[in-house]
């Protein structure tokens, strides 16, 4: 009786209110369905943002690579070698390349 009167009240037929709960199961569906697809473009997003920020690292861990490399191989030269050792007290400009054989 209460059901009747609330359907009266809300202008809403028998066969409607039918069809509703008749299809409320794959009403939860598609509701379970929206949920893992916001759920997936959120996680999609997550790693989205992990890959570009990981990208960044990487760019600037390479700058810093090159900037070591290139320091190294400027430091290796002969000329900066022969002033690194004058500050050590050795003096190297008057000699020429020796050759030490193992015997």
């Amino acid at each position: 009786m209460a059901t009747n009167k609330l359907l009266n009240a809300l202008n809403v037929s028998q066969h409607t209110t039918n069809l509703v709960f008749g299809n409320f199961q794959y009403m939860l569906f598609v509701g379970f369905l929206g949920i893992v697809y916001i759920a997936n473009a959120h996680f999609a997003e997550k790693g989205v943002r992990r890959i570009q920020s990981l990208q960044k690292e990487m760019k600037e861990l390479k700058w810093e690579y090159t900037s070591i490399k290139s320091e190294t191989m400027y430091k290796s030269m002969q000329s900066q070698m022969d002033e690194s050792l004058e500050s050590a007290g050795l003096d190297l400009e008057g000699r020429g390349i020796r050759v030490i054989e193992v015997k």
